[in-house]
């Protein structure tokens, strides 16, 4: 299992892995909680002198995800919703979105996870929350979180470094790539049952 741990740490704290993984952590079609921040802040220690181009590909590859996701969200609808977000917590949504708008919207973007803000980002497209708006403030809540992440990993380099040759850092990864591989089957299941037309019931006679 360390093997396996060691590939995926290689795969997704790369420049290339944290773009993707930063995209797929913005849609609805894959959950793995801390997985971005992870990355960023891995390849941030290994960087080093070039730690600030981090946070940059984060957020490039968050914003295009987030992006997929809010067309997701005009194309369903303010009708559609129900299908993808709970009925509490879209009251909670829809109200946030009336009294305070789009910047309030984005900005809990800056609530560490595992706060599930992919349903906000849904939300703000069927909501017809100003795209201009919702993404520049997105843009900078992300350029600051992932910015103050990759900052604290190159001042505490070394024991991250450390940290990642231990036994205890490789069982804590196997763990959570079992957790990743349940909630995105639960999610696919989700965007399968949520888009399934159901087809019109034929009268009898």
């Amino acid at each position: 299992m360390r093997a396996l741990s060691h590939w995926i740490i290689a795969l997704c704290a790369s420049p290339a892995g944290v773009v993707v993984l930063a995209a797929l952590d913005s849609t609805l079609f894959f959950s793995l909680p801390f997985g971005i921040d992870a990355a960023v802040i891995i390849l941030a220690a290994r960087m080093r002198e070039l730690w600030w181009l981090v946070p940059l590909l984060a957020t490039a590859g968050s914003v295009a995800g987030a992006t997929l996701t809010f067309w997701m969200g005009v194309k369903i609808g303010e009708q559609g919703l129900e299908r993808w977000v709970p009925r509490r917590r879209l009251t909670a949504i829809r109200a946030r979105v009336r009294e305070k708008g789009a910047i309030a919207l984005a900005v809990l973007d800056l609530i560490p996870p595992p706060f599930p803000f992919t349903p906000f980002v849904l939300a703000a497209g069927a909501l017809d929350v100003t795209p201009r708006t919702f993404f520049v403030t997105l843009t900078v809540c992300r350029v600051f979180r992932f910015g103050l992440e990759a900052a604290l990993a190159v001042v505490y380099g070394k024991r991250i470094m450390t940290l990642l040759d231990s036994d205890l850092f490789h069982d804590i990864v196997t763990f959570f790539i079992a957790i990743a591989i349940a909630l995105t089957v639960l999610s696919l299941v989700q965007v399968v049952r949520a888009t399934r037309v159901r087809k019109p019931v034929m009268a009898d006679g």
